[in-house]
């Protein structure tokens, strides 16, 4: 028989075992880290280093590209201590975690069909950030959280945008149309909304709604009234197909 494998943190205390994780965290041998973390909480769950611990193992399952298991850990310790001084951190690191998978609904040069992407991570994202800006307007991460907000807004508005484009040019009219009202019904300050509106008024007049047409026409140029969709440019000359 092999001998059994001696632990040697075992006699570790826990400013050792801290001391040890955050090098290793530090070095980016997060697994070691994590294990020497979570050999940490385990043994000394009532100390100061527990929590700190546990912070840690979500940061460090971020970094090495684990999403599940570091939101799993992010929600973990808001559960169990949502008054910590440090939690408005945990609400930034959970958007973060979340902002670094937008592009798996982003890739637009893809050749999968774009209505079949989920937006979920970056909806998620936006929902944390601006969870910490309305609890936390003082936290040292709220600036940034603030100005990935904006991109969100406008990723996500661009989403629908591109959603509905791939309606129209398939033909399905109605579809589009609902698309781009979401884009413009949900994300009002978003720059996509121009697109928007004038991907529904095209699509109104596709399917003969004269009406509703004229009244997206309207709040188009009522809202964006240099818009080069009515300036004669390049743009509104070439055919549909040749826009997008």
């Amino acid at each position: 028989m092999l001998p059994e494998k001696v632990d040697e943190t075992r006699t570790w205390s826990a400013s050792k075992l801290y001391s040890e994780a955050r090098d290793e965290l530090a070095s980016g041998n997060y697994e070691r880290a994590i294990q020497h973390f979570e050999k940490l909480e385990s043994r000394y769950p009532f100390g100061t280093y527990a929590q700190q611990a546990q912070m840690e193992i979500a940061y460090a399952h971020y970094r090495q590209g684990e999403q599940p298991e570091a939101l799993a850990a992010v929600e973990r310790f808001i559960k169990l201590h949502p008054n910590h001084p440090n939690v408005d951190y945990m609400y930034y690191l959970r958007g973060l975690i979340n902002f670094n998978d937008r592009l798996g609904f982003l890739s637009f040069l893809s050749r999968q069909d774009p209505s079949e992407r989920d937006p979920k991570a970056a909806r998620d994202a936006f929902d944390s950030f601006k969870l910490l800006a309305e609890r936390f307007p003082d936290s040292p991460y709220t600036k940034d959280a603030v100005a990935r907000l904006k991109y969100l807004v406008n990723a996500m508005a661009q989403y629908e945008v591109h959603v509905a484009k791939y309606y129209y040019r398939r033909g399905a009219y109605v579809a589009a149309a609902n698309r781009a009202q979401i884009a413009v019904s949900e994300y009002r300050e978003a720059p996509a909304v121009e697109e928007a509106l004038y991907v529904m008024a095209q699509s109104y007049d596709a399917m003969g709604m004269t009406k509703l047409r004229d009244d997206t026409n309207r709040v188009l140029r009522q809202n964006f009234p240099n818009s080069a969709y009515f300036s004669g440019g390049p743009q509104v000359n070439k055919p549909w197909w040749q826009i997008w």
